[in-house]
């Protein structure tokens, strides 16, 4: 992996890793887990980038600026 491979080969390389970490043993709400250690650092770094601007944000994500908010609180980013 390098840093020049696009996002897709990291995710799977991350999530090949984390199964053979399991070693066999089944995960439960993956979906959930997945989303949850993606969305967070996702939303921080974006924030970053506006300097802290919800409206620049929302409209650099493409969702309402009140969705934007459930999700800062749901991470507590804010």
């Amino acid at each position: 992996m390098t840093k020049e491979d696009p996002l897709s080969v990291c995710i799977t390389h991350s999530m090949e890793q984390y199964f053979d970490d399991l070693n066999g043993e089944q995960p439960t709400n993956l979906h959930h887990f997945f989303i949850n250690e993606v969305e967070k650092p996702f939303l921080q770094v974006v924030m970053r980038k506006v300097n802290g601007n919800q409206t620049r944000a929302a409209d650099m994500l493409g969702i309402n600026r009140n969705t934007l908010r459930k999700k800062l609180k749901t991470y507590d980013l804010g």
